[in-house]
């Protein structure tokens, strides 16, 4: 397994620290930050109870937009670390595919975000941009001494299998190529696939959660799969926040995460 290199005291390490669990040394990320994109997930006296309960349940962090910190309770944040996303644009744009840069990192750093992240879209008709604004926030979180968390998907009007591993490869490898701390990508849907992604990436990898599944079986099945490619761990929103027991859910996916299987040898 790749991990961050905290051998050396700085501000990203001690951060980062926040981001794994302590005894494990893997990630569960929950991201709640649809409601930009999408609408709203969920009321805002319920999503502050999904924060606590998905803290109380063993989840490492939540990745939200820099406005909602401001109405998310605040002694979640003792136990779990607040990553703050830098862009995103609604569905409703005429190119969904277009994030935009929203948010600097001063201003997450001000906010007490533990990271950032930034969402690309490699294979858009807006990719140059989107990496330059990748690049710009690489600079600005060595400046602040705060990890990048670069999410780096397939997609765009020449994407036809987002998650080829050869595509999935140079997403990961992208996102380290620019100054990115951990890279969030799309799961291959093979063990043995996505352990050479992870060898060949020099950045710890998370996989993205996906569509709801529907069934916490299922679901703790495709992370015991994850975490046995040797990644870092995994980001799971959708799957925990449409949830009919989000306590329920995130204490297994936290399970399931936290407990490191032998990683496969990539052929």
């Amino acid at each position: 397994m790749r991990t961050i290199d905290d051998r050396h005291a700085s501000g990203k390490s001690i951060r980062v620290r926040r981001l794994v669990d302590p005894r494990a040394g893997t990630s569960l990320l929950v991201p709640l930050d649809h409601s930009l994109a999408d609408g709203p997930i969920a009321s805002a006296r319920r999503l502050r109870e999904i924060v606590e309960t998905v803290a109380a349940g063993g989840a490492d962090a939540v990745l939200v937009h820099k406005g909602r910190v401001r109405f998310l309770p605040l002694a979640a944040f003792r136990s779990v670390a607040l990553v703050v996303h830098l862009n995103g644009i609604t569905r409703h744009a005429p190119d969904t595919n277009a994030k935009v840069l929203l948010a600097e990192v001063e201003e997450a750093v001000a906010l007490g975000a533990d990271a950032v992240s930034i969402h690309i879209n490699m294979g858009s008709d807006s990719e140059a941009r989107q990496l330059a604004d990748l690049a710009r926030a690489a600079e600005g979180c060595d400046r602040w001494g705060v990890p990048l968390l670069a999410m780096v998907y397939p997609r765009g009007p020449r994407v036809t299998d987002a998650t080829r591993p050869e595509l999935v490869s140079h997403a990961a490898n992208v996102a380290a190529d620019l100054g990115a701390d951990l890279v969030k990508i799309p799961y291959t849907g093979s063990v043995r696939s996505m352990a050479e992604v992870v060898r060949d990436c020099p950045i710890p990898v998370l996989t993205a959660g996906g569509a709801p599944l529907g069934d916490d079986d299922l679901l703790v099945k495709l992370v015991d799969d994850v975490m046995a490619t040797g990644a870092l761990g995994v980001a799971m929103g959708r799957n925990v926040f449409e949830s009919g027991d989000v306590g329920r859910t995130v204490r297994r996916l936290a399970a399931a995460v936290h407990r490191v299987p032998a990683v496969v040898a990539a052929a």
